[in-house]
């Protein structure tokens, strides 16, 4: 069974170890707080309600800053820790370390000079708290964070809204399901005005952890007592109101010693004949005994909680530190390397976007398969062969001398500007895929999550790739341009041997000839000669161009897309390389933030665990 001291021990480590690394709950919803999951003791109440008069009964000390106004201007997380009999009493604080304080009017001091280091001298407030711990004998093992007393009125040199301020600085601590409220009261003003417990009700409306501790009992009129408070008739909470009487201000002036004063506290509700059935439980010493008690309960039963909650964070946050990356080697070598992986990372995603694994590439057969056909299909073959125009064509070859038997070189003109009509689909599959290409060079490098950080080395790649592209293109449509020429530079003969003679049809073919040579039939016949040509050669193309494409620019794209960038790389000085791995100052902020979370949720699991194994 683990101990009270090492249960609320652990938690106060936690708690030193969250305000170092920034976390102390508040509104930051970038991580999950390991603070706000922690179980803790808030001290709430109204100015001049006898609060740090409270908390220094309890520590035995006078050490809490007095005077008029707001004087609790920072959280102080005081942090109590019973030692030996006999021991000395001393102070740390978090923020110096090793320097231990034995007279408790530095520290008084010190939680002045720290409050103002923050808040300067102008009575703002600020949510970073103060650790403080005090080892005593004179007190038990707990926690308390003494809060801004809450206010009505800003007083001079502070903001009208410092009233709301401290209010939502107060309630961001009470309102967490895991914060026990300690409502401080005065007994000599009605508890229907008390601030502390207005604020109570309204976050815990059952009063499960709020505990009522009503002060100034000594002031009150001569004649009334506060017995309906106390025994739960006036207000009823779920845990007992406990009654506390702290020095007066004639003791104070008199530097009355809180030893004494606790004698003093425990006689008068001894001698009380109001309150004397409930001396046993009144007073600082038994509320601070209560509160250790009720805080150790409660640790204990959240520790399974409060462990799930800093596994999964571990978890969560491993993830995202391989997800944002290491933190980049300073030698060059190591620095190329990084580099030509971040290249590797980005060319596996960019093939499976080709090869199917990702999607995009299958639009490239959608180019080939629609938009090339379409394109063939609307070239304006009827009008270059109507015949009107093959009439025009075949004279303007014949020239002064008609053709003989058939117009050969009317043909091959009329092919030839056929032929030339290819080019622009041909072109146009070109272009077609290399936007393809270029869009999954975009996606591919926006896909590779190692990149992300090296918006330098993302813009230098993609430059790279798409210059890559550029020229892939540009051999493509060499290519494909040249499959055209190709059927333009040599006519497939056989073709034509195999269509029907004009002279074979019978009867005088020279009077045949005569008679159809000028005759629209016989243009007709020419264009359709043609034109059942032009279509076997569209066909053809309809197929090589795809192959010289692919060939060209989508075979090229998945072997050597980068390869002229790596070769440049090689050349570069170690000050280049660290340009192109230049990060963005925002992920830079966000992995060290996730690195200094990572390390307190690390070192709260191997404090759980030194304390889970102590029996």
């Amino acid at each position: 069974m683990t101990t009270m001291e090492s249960l609320i021990g652990l938690v106060n480590r936690i708690q030193r170890a969250c305000t170092v690394l920034g976390d102390y709950g508040g509104d930051d919803n970038a991580f999950s707080s390991l603070w706000e999951a922690l179980p803790s003791v808030a001290v709430v109440g109204g100015q001049s309600s006898g609060k740090s008069s409270v908390l220094e009964s309890i520590v035995g000390r006078d050490f809490l800053p007095r005077g008029s106004g707001i004087v609790t201007r920072r959280p102080l997380v005081l942090q109590l820790h019973k030692t030996d009999e006999g021991s000395p009493e001393y102070a740390e604080f978090l923020h110096l370390p090793k320097r231990r304080f034995t007279d408790f009017s530095l520290v008084r001091k010190e939680i002045q000079d720290e409050t103002d280091r923050l808040t300067g001298k102008t009575k703002q407030i600020s949510p970073v708290p103060i650790h403080l711990s005090i080892y005593s004998p004179n007190v038990v093992n707990l926690t308390l964070i003494d809060l801004p007393g809450l206010t009505k009125v800003a007083v001079e040199g502070q903001p009208e809204s410092i009233v709301q301020e401290i209010e939502t600085m107060v309630r961001s601590y009470v309102e967490k399901p895991n914060c026990i409220i300690l409502a401080i009261s005065p007994a000599n003003q009605d508890i229907a005005t008390s601030d502390a417990i207005k604020l109570g009700r309204e976050v815990d409306p059952t009063g499960e952890r709020t505990f009522g501790v009503l002060t100034k009992l000594d002031l009150m009129d001569k004649g009334t007592n506060a017995l309906d408070v106390l025994e739960g008739r006036a207000y009823r909470l779920q845990h007992p109101w406990v009654g506390i009487v702290n020095r007066s201000q004639a003791d104070i002036n008199k530097n009355v010693d809180m030893i004494m004063a606790r004698c003093k506290e425990r006689e008068y509700f001894a001698t009380s004949p109001d309150y004397g059935h409930l001396a046993s439980k009144m007073g600082s010493e038994y509320l601070a005994k209560l509160l250790s008690q009720y805080l150790e309960s409660v640790i204990r039963a959240r520790i399974p909680s409060i462990t799930s909650l800093i596994n999964k964070s571990i978890e969560e946050l491993e993830k995202e530190m391989d997800h944002l990356g290491r933190p980049i080697a300073l030698d060059a070598g190591a620095q190329l390397y990084t580099i030509l992986e971040l290249c590797r990372a980005f060319d596996r995603i960019f093939k499976e976007h080709l090869d199917g694994g990702r999607p995009g590439g299958d639009r490239i057969y959608g180019v080939f398969d629609n938009q090339l056909p379409t394109a063939l299909r609307k070239l304006p073959f009827d009008r270059h062969l109507s015949p009107q125009n093959v009439k025009r064509v075949v004279s303007e070859a014949d020239g002064y001398q008609p053709h003989l038997i058939a117009p050969e070189q009317g043909y091959r003109r009329l092919i030839d500007g056929a032929l030339n009509y290819f080019r622009g689909p041909a072109e146009a599959s070109v272009d077609a895929v290399h936007f393809v290409l270029k869009e999954l060079v975009r996606k591919s490098i926006g896909e590779t999550q190692e990149l992300k950080r090296f918006p330098t080395l993302q813009a230098a790649i993609a430059a790279a790739a798409n210059e890559s592209l550029e020229r892939f293109r540009e051999e493509s449509r060499k290519t494909v341009i040249r499959l055209v020429d190709m059927e333009s530079s040599y006519l497939t003969v056989d073709f034509f041997r195999r269509l029907p003679q004009e002279g074979e049809k019978g009867g005088n073919a020279a009077a045949a000839t005569t008679t159809d040579r000028f005759a629209e039939s016989h243009f007709r016949r020419i264009g359709s000669n043609v034109s059942s040509y032009v279509n076997m050669v569209s066909e053809t193309l309809r197929n090589t161009i795809p192959k010289a494409v692919v060939y060209c620019q989508v075979r090229e794209a998945r072997q050597s897309l980068l390869n002229y960038f790596y070769t440049q790389i090689g050349k570069k000085e170690a000050k280049q390389l660290s340009e192109l791995l230049d990060e963005d100052p925002a992920l830079m902020e966000r992995r060290q933030q996730c690195a200094k979370r990572l390390e307190l949720y690390k070192a709260a699991r191997d404090e759980i665990d030194s304390v889970s194994w102590a029996r």
